[in-house]
């Protein structure tokens, strides 16, 4: 007969699984949005005052930027903003990978659009106003950095929220939750990231390294002639960049998809369990945000233990943040 967890349902509990960082990253990102804003406008403005289709240009190409941030920046108000709404079973700390995940699409399409540019001018190049391509490149180059600087100043790599129970662990089993994570540092990280902000600021960092690369390609076009290191430049920056969004996309996608996050934690959790004799028939391990796993855990014993039992001795295990035990009880004759 199966012991289902009934203890924890007595008292309401809430499913808030967001990162540590997350107000400030929230606030970090709409800065730079209004940051990438300014640019934008002054650069489309100043085109069509100067008459300078290349400065329109990049201030239609940095609006591609603010969208991205926006996605970014929305998806942190909207998972702040419905955090405590049950309809959301297991919270909203998963917008930030959804948002990263579209992100990363957006980001592999501006890959396929610059490649098709620079292959188009290998194929038929075209005349450069140097004096004037060269500064605007330095100009976003400058933006670029600045916005990395802003957005990477809100997020800490290894951002995690630990310092409360979320509802499911009683006082002590949040204290020993808390005191196991100081000594699990060693395994794999991956389901600590902020996606989310990953995600804005490899937008940033995908423009700040074509910058450099159209910079380098039009100061070699300009001394020596060279008219094909500019889309040549073009054409590696297109690969950067949808290497980066094929990395995104893989981590998102395995994410929203609940692929096991830590193989490490899930063999530590099956090795708590069955240390004492017991068997796990079945295991669930899931990333909810940020630095929040979710586990569901099948025991098969011929103890009298219940549930509870562990419950407790799972608090122990670095991360999980959201536990569901089920204990089916056998007759010791039947091994």
């Amino acid at each position: 007969m199966a012991d289902s967890e009934t203890a924890h349902q007595l008292a309401p509990h809430d499913h808030v699984f967001l990162g540590r960082d997350h107000q400030r990253a929230e606030r970090r990102t709409w800065a730079v949005i209004v940051l990438c804003s300014v640019m934008m406008v002054a650069e489309i403005v100043g085109g069509m005052l100067f008459g300078s289709l290349a400065l329109i240009a990049d201030g239609l190409h940095m609006s591609t930027h603010a969208g991205a941030l926006l996605l970014a920046a929305l998806a942190y108000t909207y998972a702040r903003k419905y955090a405590y709404d049950r309809s959301f079973t297991f919270g909203t700390g998963k917008f930030g990978d959804l948002a990263g995940y579209s992100s990363a699409i957006v980001l592999a399409m501006i890959a396929l659009l610059i490649g098709y540019e620079a292959v188009e001018r290998l194929l038929h190049p075209v005349a450069i106003s140097f004096n004037e391509a060269i500064p605007i490149a330095a100009l976003g180059l400058a933006v670029n950095i600045a916005s990395a600087w802003l957005l990477s100043g809100g997020h800490d790599h290894h951002g995690h929220d630990h310092g409360h129970a979320h509802g499911h662990h009683d006082h002590d089993d949040a204290h020993a939750h808390d005191h196991a994570h100081d000594h699990h540092h060693d395994h794999d990280a991956a389901h600590h990231r902020d996606n989310n902000m990953r995600a804005a600021i490899v937008h940033v960092m995908a423009d700040a390294a074509v910058s450099v690369l159209v910079i380098a390609g039009l100061v070699l076009a300009r001394a020596f002639g060279w008219l094909w290191m500019d889309p040549l430049a073009g054409l590696v920056g297109a690969a950067v960049i949808a290497n980066w969004s094929v990395g995104l996309i893989r981590d998102t996608g395995g994410i929203l998809l609940d692929r096991l996050p830590d193989r490490g934690i899930a063999e530590k959790v099956r090795a708590t369990v069955e240390s004492e004799g017991d068997r796990v028939t079945d295991l669930h391990l899931w990333r909810l945000g940020p630095g929040h796993l979710g586990a569901i855990v099948c025991v098969a014993t011929t103890s009298a233990r219940e549930a509870a039992h562990y419950r407790q001795r799972l608090a122990n295990v670095a991360d999980i943040s959201h536990v569901t035990v089920e204990v089916q009880h056998a007759p010791a004759a039947a091994r």
